[in-house]
């Protein structure tokens, strides 16, 4: 097995920075991935104001099917990558956290405990169709 230097930012493509590592060479992977909030069209807060501030291209996705696919993706890279004594942790909101969990069950990990985060200025609550 390779040992990966330590203290390394990597920067890049999650799953093609993921693909470069060697299999069971982390310790942990702290990820924040995208929380599919694109709807098509605007987004409304239940007053009816624009919430205007979720419109990069990185948390685009055509359907939930492509945000699924896109997530079991980088997951099942993380498993891979991961030592067996490793850790995950991922961090979600109410908009996709139990996608998150299905992928995450589903690709065999462990989940030892969620942690509930109550943020004072969480991403607002939205209206929408998808």
């Amino acid at each position: 097995m390779s040992e990966l230097k330590t203290d390394v930012i990597h920067r890049g493509d999650c799953i093609e920075v993921l693909r470069s590592l060697p299999d069971a060479s982390v310790d942990m992977v702290f990820a924040d991935p995208p929380y599919n909030l694109q709807l098509g069209g605007d987004l409304l807060r239940p007053d009816n104001s624009k919430v205007d501030a979720v419109d990069d291209d990185w948390d685009k996705f055509d359907s939930f099917a492509a945000y699924d696919a896109f997530t079991r993706d980088w997951l099942k890279e993380c498993r891979r990558v991961l030592k067996p004594e490793g850790s995950i942790w991922v961090i979600g909101s109410y908009h996709n956290v139990f996608r998150l969990g299905t992928a995450i069950q589903d690709l065999g990990f462990w989940v030892l405990n969620d942690i509930i985060w109550r943020k004072s200025n969480p991403m607002p609550n939205f209206k929408g169709t998808r």
